[in-house]
Formats: C-alpha cells, structure tokens, sequence
C-alpha cells in the first residue's frame, strides 16, 4: 500500500473512526473532520448490537458474519476496545417466523440454539416472563459505541492522524475532482476524501453533484441510572428490546434500532422504561435517567453504500445502518479499495451506482 496518499475522513462516528484507523495503520497521512467530535451523531444513539440476525439475504448475512469475525481481529490488535460477547436472546417474532429464521441462518452456519422457558430463565435469570420458545445465539455481542469510536481515533492519532473539529461547508472540486474540503471557511487539501458522516452525508455529497439516497428515521432509546446487574447479555423481545451496558446502564428501545418517539418523546421514554422495570426482576430500585433520539442514515433499499463515487474522483461514501456490526470490516475494505483498487467480492452488491440503475 502507498503512504504517499493524504486522506480526509469526514466524521468521527464509529464507520469513520474505523476507517481512519485502518488508513492510518497503512501508513497513510489522515486528517478525521467531524463537527460533533469523537464518537459523531449516529453513535452515541445506538443500541450497539453486533449481529448478523433475522431479515437479511444470505448475501448481507455473509459480510454481517464477516464484520463480526474481523470486531475480535480488532480487539486482538488494540485491547482497550470495550467489547463483550454477551449473547443474544430472542422471541421477537411469531413463532412460525422465528422457527424459518432459525432454520434458515442455521442452515448458513450461525451458531443458534433453540430454547424453552426453563432455558431462558438460565441464560437470563432476572426474565420476569421467560419465553416458551426463544432463540439463542451465543455469538453475537456489544460494543459501546462511542468509547469504541473515541479509543479507535485516540490509537489512529497516536499513529499520526490529525482531528480537526469544524464544519464542511463543502467539497473543494478542481476539474471534476474532489481534492479536499472546505471546514468553516479553511481549505484543507487531499487526494482522496470519504464521506462517513451518516446523516449529514447527504447534504455533503451534493456540494460535489453527487445524491445519496438515503432516509433518517428516528429512534428512541431509553437509558437508566447505572445499576447493578441484572442482565447478562442481549434479549430481543415483543417491542422491547434491552441490554445492559459496561457501566450498569439497562438501555431499551421498541427494538434495536430505538422506536418511534411519537408527538411526546418524553411520554413515550416513561413508557417504555416502565415496560422495562416490569420485564425484569429485581429491578424495583431501576430508573430513568434519560433517552435519546437517534437518527439512522439509512440508504433507501436498507443496504450499505460503500463505494467509490461513481463520476466523481477522488470521492469515497461510507454510509449506512447497522454500522455497529459493519464497522472493522468497512474500514478494512475501504482501506484496501482506496489504496489498491482492491474491491472485496461482499462489498459487490453495495455501490452507490446500484441507484442509477
């Protein structure tokens, strides 16, 4: 890989962070431009549920899978990383659909079991109602997103990347090439630019000609005071899905990806928490401390992009949901394509071009 090139990465979210620390690892000189600082918008939002779960063709499955085997990669090569493979339990499907999603990613090779109230009730003691038929999946796991974010650009800094914190007005173009951007009136100059800012990638973008198609549907999540554990790992039920983080927070939304807020957010938070408190046992000295509404950057065909900028040199977009689970893949992929011209074959149905189509 050369170590000539000078790359900016436009947000310090998770997917930026990730591909800011693989670039700068390859040797490549990065500046990271985020308006938010370490850990970006999207990220501090999200459930931060590592899968590669139910509602997926096995073709998404396969970079899913991938994505997960390359987070324990990255924790190997940086430690600090806080990272837990927790489990996941879930019966949040009719049980006719949980039996096809369970047969189906079975058949793909994902490590599920299939239990009973009395072994839900050993995997998740503190289960008010154990499922009479659940799935299991031991593999799947956790990262807290923005420590995750902040020591991936600590360690990408400590190799030499440069933060800068401001906002990009625009792309700097000469002749039809991105060559930089323009942060609060300062050009900085490149030869190559991503865009991993989620959901302000859109409005980016289009200051060089270039659309993405992407929606940013909002998501409430609820966060209690720490507490002491009650959780041991990930449980995806009926409207309600929880886990408890590093620090003993019980964090829930409708589901994963946080549910609708409603005209009322903070009615709708009280909701939710208290079906949470009354999920668990034990839990009568739980409380709200407070929720979040978090929006997705979502491509509309729920699909990643993650693609050179088909017209546009010197451009790159890293931009999707589920970018949790996709993380340590897609910096490693886009490190390799932006260096060597080197697509990998699980990131072939993911081009921005897919659109023009």
């Amino acid at each position: 890989m050369s170590s000539a090139k000078e790359i900016i990465v436009i947000g310090a979210g998770i997917i930026g962070a990730s591909i800011a620390w693989h670039l700068t690892k390859a040797g490549v000189r990065v500046t990271v431009v985020s308006e938010s600082g370490a850990g970006g918008i999207s990220t501090p939002n999200s459930f931060a549920w590592i899968n590669a779960s139910w509602g997926n063709p096995e073709i998404y499955f396969r970079l899913r899978t991938r994505a997960m085997a390359e987070w324990k990669r990255l924790a190997n090569e940086l430690p600090e990383l806080p990272l837990a493979w927790c489990g996941g339990l879930c019966w949040d499907l009719p049980a006719d659909r949980l039996e096809a999603y369970a047969a189906e990613h079975s058949s793909w090779g994902y490590g599920i079991e299939r239990v009973d109230a009395k072994r839900a009730a050993q995997i998740e003691p503190n289960l008010v109602e154990p499922p009479e038929f659940a799935v299991y999946v031991a593999g799947e796991g956790v990262a807290e997103p923005v420590a995750a974010a902040k020591a991936l650009l600590a360690d990408a800094e400590r190799r030499g990347a440069r933060l800068v914190a401001g906002t990009v007005d625009r792309l700097a173009l000469v002749n039809g090439k991105v060559n930089g951007v323009i942060v609060s009136g300062e050009t900085i100059a490149a030869d190559e630019v991503v865009i991993a800012a989620g959901v302000g990638a859109t409005d980016i973008a289009a200051t060089a000609g270039v659309k993405l198609p992407i929606e940013t549907p909002p998501g409430l999540i609820v966060h209690s005071r720490p507490y002491k554990k009650l959780l041991n790992g990930l449980v995806h039920a009926e409207k309600l899905h929880m886990r408890q983080t590093a620090e003993g927070r019980v964090i829930a939304g409708s589901d994963f990806a946080g549910g609708d807020p409603g005209d009322n957010p903070d009615a709708t938070a009280r909701d939710l928490f208290a079906a949470a408190k009354a999920a668990l046992r034990a839990a009568d000295g739980l409380e709200l401390d407070f929720h979040t509404v978090g929006y997705r950057p979502t491509p509309i065909d729920g699909f990643p992009i993650i693609s050179r900028a088909e017209g546009m040199d010197g451009l790159y977009i890293a931009v999707m949901h589920s970018g949790i689970t996709l993380a340590p893949a897609v910096g490693l992929f886009a490190t390799r394509e932006i260096l060597d011209g080197e697509r990998d074959p699980l990131l072939a149905p993911y081009g921005l071009e897919r659109f023009a189509q």
